[in-house]
């Protein structure tokens, strides 16, 4: 694989320091305790949502935004013909790119996309398109790019929140505002808006349980329009469990839409002040 020459790159694998704070300490195995979540949350709250826009200066549009200890930069910029297209397209297109910062997780990532981040670019994609009016500009696309700068848990639901944000900053017509959440289950516990750890332990089987209910839950929607525009499924979850979860998410997402409103509509007071 090429590498960057003009990037000092690191080491493609490293150790997080704080394991080195106490040398004397044994190594703790992930805890299957939920009874009480680390940050005092009961298991239906999510974290406090801070967003805000106009952040990166040569973007057409861009957002910020911080769940928790979770941090998401989005940036959108002036739409650009097509490349390598032949005939011509009555619909333009979204193009979008989800990276995890090399510092952003607890094992250090590398410069080029993997295979979750390609697949979070996808589902990112698939996501915003039903909320874009493509048909206003044909043979057109608009190019998205979403940085995970610190990577607490439910990224992809806040770099999904934050890529609609910075559309609608960059003036792109859009039908309605996508927001997205997510909730983790496991066995009989939905946890709502779970962090790093939590998402850890949900995508985890007990080794003494062979049918075992665990996994995480991404729902996307338009909740002006009553409509889903993207579900992503983690881990193995029965059908009653996923229809919870689907009600939980989508009451949740019709909360989170104010918060994207009022940012916009602080923004728009501000240059016009």
């Amino acid at each position: 694989m090429p590498i960057d020459q003009r990037r000092i790159n690191g080491p493609e694998v490293s150790v997080p320091y704080h394991i080195y704070s106490d040398l004397n300490a044994t190594s703790e195995k992930v805890k299957y305790d939920l009874s009480e979540r680390d940050d005092k949350r009961t298991n239906s709250d999510m974290r406090k949502i801070f967003l805000k826009t106009g952040i990166v200066s040569q973007a057409k549009g861009s957002a910020y935004i911080e769940m928790g200890n979770t941090k998401v930069i989005c940036s959108v910029f002036d739409p650009r013909e097509v490349p390598n297209k032949n005939g011509y397209c009555e619909q333009g297109e979204i193009y979008c790119e989800f990276k995890f910062a090399t510092f952003s997780c607890q094992k250090r990532k590398i410069h080029q996309q993997n295979a979750e981040e390609k697949q979070y670019s996808l589902i990112l994609q698939r996501a915003l398109e039903p909320a874009v009016c493509l048909n206003e500009f044909p043979n057109f696309q608009v190019d998205v790019y979403a940085m995970v700068l610190d990577n607490a848990g439910s990224s992809l639901a806040a770099a999904i929140i934050a890529a609609s944000t910075a559309l609608a900053n960059a003036g792109v017509p859009m039908f309605g505002l996508v927001t997205a959440s997510t909730i983790g289950v496991y066995g009989d516990r939905y946890l709502m808006d779970p962090t790093d750890t939590e998402e850890a332990i949900c995508n985890t089987r007990p080794d003494n349980e062979t049918d075992f209910n665990h996994g995480i839950v991404t729902l996307a929607s338009l909740p002006q329009h009553n409509q889903v525009t993207e579900v992503l499924l983690i881990g193995s979850v029965d059908v009653d469990s996923v229809t919870h979860a689907t009600e939980v998410l989508t009451a949740a997402n019709k909360d989170i839409c104010p918060v994207l409103e009022q940012c916009l509509v602080k923004t728009i007071m501000k240059m016009h002040g």
